[in-house]
């Protein structure tokens, strides 16, 4: 009987760290790769400051890499197994299916604990470290932090948009500033440079030939054109020397869930209650840390079902169970963050629902 255990988890295991490693590869080359190539030769960021971007981003994908390749090889090795006959072999030798499963589901129930630590402490931590990075990019390299053709908002009390970037060259700048009880103040210019000023954390932008909203002197709540040759506009951004928490700021995605507590805590005290994008950030966390083991109890009835080892299939399968799986987390993500129902029930929804399908497949499966 070890003997049949131990097959099982190796077939198991095989297809685990493959689907784990290949998954891995396309996210370095898809997102790695093709980041650094446009980032070092089109925006001549620092080659250490990319590699930098790329090890932070690590834990946060790896939070879904890992449950993801759980799905994929209970489908490719259960598929596999029924399709040499060992499934039916088993069966036939009058061994149910439940025992020589036993060491996945343990194996994977630790795999699930192992992921909340990476989503909880790693994860948040690498993910602020990334938002760091990203921003430490934007003052050595401030063409970086730009986009052409979209609405810029990364810099303090400004909202840009650029028709055409060339390095540090711009063409066709649009600078708009909200203002409170104010009219939005907007700056257009035909050209424009960035001159970047680190020591200051400060990033310059030289505009040349346009029109700028300046207040009126005699009434400033109103705003009179004014014309310029040349307009040097300074954009901060957040201090990254030294302690930043206070000044770039922490999301929820970069917090533990200890902090994240503790946050809710402080607004509550603070008579804010309306907490509910933390609370959901905190079930967020939780679900996706134990989304494995929904994954593998739908996983595993439907490799042994479907009967193939072709892993084009199988993964055909996995990705319309994961694109399910994913449209059930945000919908759920989302109705929590509007407090429209409770965090924990509108998050494990889609556990619930996988998990539920998969342990009535299962029950099937081995009464049969």
């Amino acid at each position: 009987m070890k003997i049949l255990d131990n097959h099982i988890l190796k077939e198991f295991l095989a297809s685990f760290f493959f689907c784990l490693s290949t998954l891995l590869f396309i996210f370095l080359i898809v997102r790695g790769l093709m980041q650094m190539a446009d980032l070092v030769i089109n925006k001549d960021v620092s080659f250490i400051l990319i590699l930098k971007l790329l090890f932070t981003s690590l834990p946060f994908m790896l939070t879904f890499i890992i449950p993801v390749s759980v799905l994929l090889s209970a489908l490719l090795a259960f598929g596999k197994l029924s399709h040499d006959n060992e499934i039916n072999a088993v069966r036939a030798g009058g061994v149910g299916l439940l025992k020589p499963l036993t060491p996945i589901f343990v194996w994977i129930f630790a795999l699930c604990l192992v992921t909340l630590i990476l989503s909880d402490q790693i994860s948040s931590a690498s993910h602020y470290a990334y938002r760091r990075t990203l921003t430490q990019i934007g003052i050595e390299s401030p063409s970086a932090a730009l986009e052409e053709g979209t609405f810029i908002k990364k810099f303090k009390n400004f909202i840009i948009f650029i028709y055409e970037i060339d390095g540090n060259k711009l063409k066709g700048i649009r600078i708009y500033q909200p203002q409170e009880g104010k009219p939005v103040r907007t700056i257009v210019a035909q050209k424009g440079e960035l001159i970047s000023i680190p020591e200051r954390n400060i990033v310059k932008l030289k505009l040349i030939h346009g029109t700028s909203d300046e207040p009126d002197p005699k009434d400033p709540s109103k705003l009179y054109k004014l014309s310029f040759k040349t307009y040097d506009l300074p954009l901060s951004l957040p201090n990254i020397q030294g302690s930043t928490e206070e000044e770039l700021g922490k999301k929820p995605k970069d917090m533990s869930i200890r902090e994240l507590r503790a946050e809710i805590q402080r607004l509550g005290k603070a008579g804010i209650l309306a907490t509910y994008p933390l609370s959901a950030e905190i079930h967020n966390k939780l679900a996706m840390s134990f989304s494995s083991l929904a994954f593998l109890l739908i996983g595993v009835p439907l490799g042994i079902t479907t009967r193939r080892s072709d892993k084009a299939f199988n993964f055909g399968i996995g990705l319309a169970l994961i694109t399910v799986y994913w449209v059930l987390l945000i919908g759920g993500k989302a109705i929590a963050q509007k407090g429209l129902a409770p965090p924990f029930l509108c998050l494990e929804f889609s556990n619930l629902v996988l998990g539920s399908v998969g342990f009535w497949l299962f029950r099937k499966m081995v009464k049969n």
